[in-house]
């Protein structure tokens, strides 16, 4: 850990309160993926990006939503994370190269 009184100390502190002020303002601090989430949806079942404001799609069945989830997230070497009913996590599938 660094002392107070080194540089070190003040820039590392100084990144980590422009980032509480970035996320804020709605500013992403971290890059963008790609991973596909198979959630529960009104009409049954949705995609939605990770970090998205909207669905991809929607779908009746969950086997179909994650079909489609996993060409998405295949295409863009990422994961497909798939929801129960509930919301928690039942599955994550990995693309990543």
């Amino acid at each position: 850990m660094t002392k107070i009184t080194e540089t070190q100390f003040w820039i590392d502190l100084l990144k980590k309160v422009l980032k509480i002020v970035a996320k804020e303002q709605g500013i992403r601090t971290s890059p963008k993926t790609w991973n596909q989430h198979v959630v529960p949806h009104e009409k049954g079942w949705a995609i939605k990006g990770e970090g998205n404001s909207r669905y991809t799609d929607t779908f009746r069945m969950q086997s179909t939503a994650i079909r489609r989830a996993k060409t998405i997230a295949r295409n863009h070497n990422a994961d497909v994370i798939i929801h129960r009913t509930d919301g928690t996590i039942r599955d994550r599938i990995s693309f990543k190269k």
